[in-house]
């Protein structure tokens, strides 16, 4: 009979870590999402320097090390800051929630982000994803409302740039059909309204009507639950594949064409900003950096001396 290997000690419990994953969920109402980014940020730190003997054991030097470590693996920039954002945040608590003399992360310098243009497609692209769920024939294992909710998200995410999170929590109780807005929760659980153009407005009534979607959930599944992120990605990945597009659609570059081109049609960028929910206006002028160059791509191939 084959020796039994010993078993792995389990982790100890991390109170601190803990305590901060409490406060976020509680009283900064962070989503699952960000929960579950930080606290793998927190354990991978924590799988890092093993053995962990304590968080106030970590000079600046520590982490510059593993900086430099995450570096070495070419992680992305964005990945890298992530981490280093949820670290940032738990030391901060730290410092003032429970009396920690120092943040050593002060004394961090992470790499820059790459500074990478949305993609943005032309509205002839968008109007052509858009039309596809009504000419497409239904699956034959979808609901016989199916291609009419497919519609709707179509629209409802070109109407009013929401993320792809805010949709799936939306309810039918957040629409006002008369105001002609709908209720969306973003970050934080911040509230704003966003207007809802007259297609997608007639979209998610014709939708409504033939589902029978009275309360709850606004996008339901075959079972009548709420969709969740992965099904509804799955449904612009999957009208993306009609499309013939080459480059790929998600559900976030809606957001992006649906910025760029109220910029580009006179819309001032507090507006822009508003509507997207953004807490900073420098996040929302990225959008500006597109329009210019859409606008110098255009001056190169129509000006006799470009």
């Amino acid at each position: 009979m084959p020796a039994s290997t010993p078993e792995t000690p389990p982790e100890p419990p991390d109170e601190l870590a803990e305590g901060f994953l409490k406060f976020l969920n509680a009283e900064r109402r962070c989503s699952p999402r960000t929960l579950s980014l930080y606290e793998t940020a927190l354990r991978q730190f924590r799988g890092w320097r093993s053995p962990f003997k304590g968080w106030d054991q970590f000079t600046a030097d520590d982490f510059r090390a593993f900086l430099f470590d995450l570096m070495k693996q070419e992680r992305a920039r964005s990945t890298i800051r992530l981490q280093f954002a949820a670290l940032r945040s738990f030391f901060k608590w730290l410092t003032r929630r429970r009396g920690w003399k120092h943040n050593p992360l002060m004394d961090v310098q992470l790499p820059k982000m790459e500074k990478k243009l949305p993609v943005v497609f032309t509205v002839a692209q968008i109007d052509e994803l858009l039309s596809l769920p009504l000419k497409t024939p239904k699956d034959k294992q979808a609901p016989v409302w199916g291609p009419e909710r497919d519609a709707a998200i179509l629209e409802l995410f070109y109407s009013t740039g929401v993320r792809l999170s805010e949709l799936v929590g939306i309810n039918v109780e957040d629409i006002d059909v008369i105001s002609e807005v709908v209720r969306v929760f973003g970050k934080g659980r911040k509230e704003r309204l966003c207007p809802l153009g007259g297609p997608a407005l007639a979209a998610i009534q014709r939708y409504r009507q033939k589902a029978g979607v009275h309360q709850g959930p606004l996008f339901i599944s075959k079972v009548r639950r709420r969709m969740t992120v992965v099904a509804v990605g799955d449904v612009v990945k999957k009208y993306w594949r009609q499309s013939g597009l080459a480059v790929h659609m998600t559900p976030h570059k809606f957001r992006h064409s649906f910025a760029t081109h109220l910029l580009n049609n006179g819309a001032d960028l507090r507006s822009v900003q508003a509507l997207l929910g953004h807490a900073s206006l420098s996040t929302t002028q990225i959008y500006t950096h597109v329009s210019t160059q859409r606008m110098k791509e255009v001056y190169d191939s129509a000006h006799p001396r470009a």
